[in-house]
């Protein structure tokens, strides 16, 4: 079982790896540290801000949705035992000490939250910029990425795989922070093109 967690406001304990703040975890499920965890404890990987969704490629690859505080929101790849930077770095910085996120985004553009793969497309939900972003799980630059629905449906607060294929986004307007509309919070269904 897996498990994110925020900074909690306290910024130094996501580059320390005895605390549980600002880091993935990985546990049995009676709460322990999963074997072969990188550490012998919970911790998964660190260095990170606000870590939200998590979900794996087919290659099995593990990715994870982060909120940046005021400059990046990413898109990480995640290593085992891997340090994402936070409160270091803040997005891509070029320091072998820490790993670059595969994506980055001004915070106006995402504020991202669930994330799901579907087929060999990753999907991130975004918050504050009221889209869905695409990308590839075989990303090699910033660009290989798409969005839709900016605006259209407000906050996208979490997807998931729907049946046959398609994705299933649920909206976020209802939390005090979006802008309600007529029958919201509400499930979309979004057919994938092949492609995408």
């Amino acid at each position: 079982m897996y498990a994110t967690t925020g900074d909690a406001g306290q910024v130094a304990l996501s580059q320390d790896p005895a605390s549980l703040a600002g880091k993935i975890l990985r546990m049995t499920p009676d709460g322990e540290p999963a074997p072969g965890n990188p550490f012998g404890t919970l911790v998964w990987s660190l260095g990170h801000r606000n870590p939200q969704g998590i979900a794996w490629d087919a290659a099995g690859g593990m990715w994870a949705s982060e909120f940046g505080q005021s400059t990046w929101d990413e898109l990480n790849r995640i290593e085992p035992g891997g340090n994402y930077g936070w409160p270091e770095v803040e997005g891509r910085a070029d320091d072998p000490r820490f790993l670059d996120p595969a994506v980055q985004w001004p915070t106006s553009e995402a504020s991202p939250s669930g994330l799901a793969v579907v087929g060999d497309t990753i999907v991130l939900a975004a918050l504050r910029g009221e889209r869905l972003w695409f990308a590839s799980p075989a990303l090699t630059s910033p660009t290989e990425v798409e969005d839709a629905f900016a605006g259209e449906h407000g906050r996208f607060r979490d997807v998931v795989p729907g049946p046959d294929g398609d994705l299933w986004a649920i909206t976020g307007n209802t939390d005090g922070r979006g802008m309600p509309r007529e029958g919201d919070d509400r499930l979309v269904s979004v057919p994938l093109t092949t492609g995408r």
